[in-house]
């Protein structure tokens, strides 16, 4: 029983082949740290949590690619990829150096698309248009970092743009058919679950194809775990945050795929909460509660309907 749309069995429709993200580090920056909003950057965000090994900025594009690919070709000797523009903002460069990266990375054999992961306030409309130009030969998607549909929340951890910037950007990118994702953090300082519940519809009125979710985690040497050092505020529990994601994902729109649930940062980053689970280990515990919420309406149901024959049809007097 399908529960949500599902992101392996949405890209099996995409692309004819199995295909693995492979994660780069391009060398970008991002304007919330190079000055050009700001130098802090945001308050929870250090880059180094979802880079794997073989993501460095030392190396090429390419050479990145090629070190991903041996690692995965081990075990998936057949498996096709896709080029992930992770590591901080992927499209804040000129455009003429994001197009040579962009091909780059298309050049390297087995690589069959793109990811582009980035800010909604760092796309023009000339490098959509560019995009939408590759869209057609390629398969494409650009990912973008919303974290939340509040403002206030917003100015709290520094991102320097608001909900408004967030749903601009993705409407401008969705009108030229170009797959377009959203990332949210559910638990930041100041949202409980019903913040997080009153901004579901928010973040399915958006032109997304695509949501990916996870749990607030303090990483260690960031504003955020001074924040949580000074004054701890409310982290989530696994079955708490489960509790949170049935609500959450039933307020959605049953057409956006979702991606994942859970951040894998590494343990010795993490300050808390400490889980150790993977995201496919996680969406196993989701839909265990779903299916035992399933089957509880349906004894439930059932019940209604033992009931209603125990009493036989009414009848009326006059």
């Amino acid at each position: 029983m399908t529960f949500y749309n599902d992101y392996g069995s949405w890209l099996r429709r995409q692309l004819p082949f199995k295909v693995q993200k492979l994660s780069l580090d391009a060398g970008f920056s991002c304007p919330n740290r190079d000055g050009t909003l700001s130098t802090g950057g945001c308050t929870f965000c250090d880059n180094r949590t979802f880079n794997p090994a073989f993501c460095n900025r030392q190396l090429s594009v390419s050479e990145q690619l090629e070190q991903g690919k041996r690692f995965f070709a081990r075990k998936y000797p057949h498996m096709k990829y896709l080029a992930y523009f992770q590591a901080f903002t992927n499209t804040h460069a000129p455009l003429a150096r994001l197009r040579a990266l962009y091909e780059e990375a298309l050049s390297v054999s087995d690589v069959v698309g793109l990811v582009i992961g980035t800010r909604p306030d760092c796309v023009s409309d000339a490098l959509l248009d560019y995009l939408e130009e590759l869209n057609h030969s390629t398969f494409l998607m650009v990912e973008y970092g919303v974290e939340s549909a509040n403002d206030q929340t917003l100015r709290r951890i520094n991102r320097g743009h608001d909900f408004a910037c967030s749903r601009d950007a993705i409407s401008r990118t969705h009108r030229r058919g170009i797959r377009t994702a959203a990332h949210v953090i559910l638990g930041l300082p100041g949202e409980d679950a019903n913040e997080s519940l009153r901004q579901a519809p928010l973040i399915s009125s958006l032109e997304i194809d695509v949501l990916k979710i996870h749990q607030l985690q303090v990483i260690r040497g960031t504003q955020l775990a001074a924040e949580y050092a000074r004054a701890p505020f409310h982290l989530y529990t696994v079955d708490e945050y489960i509790d949170l994601l049935v609500g959450y994902i039933k307020l959605l729109r049953k057409d956006i795929v979702l991606e994942r649930f859970v951040s894998q940062s590494p343990a010795d980053m993490v300050i808390a909460p400490r889980w150790g689970l993977k995201n496919y280990q996680f969406a196993h515990l989701l839909n265990r509660r779903f299916e035992a919420l399933a089957h509880e309406q349906q004894d439930a149901e059932q019940s209604m309907r033992r009931a209603a024959a125990h009493r036989g049809p009414s009848t009326h007097t006059r």
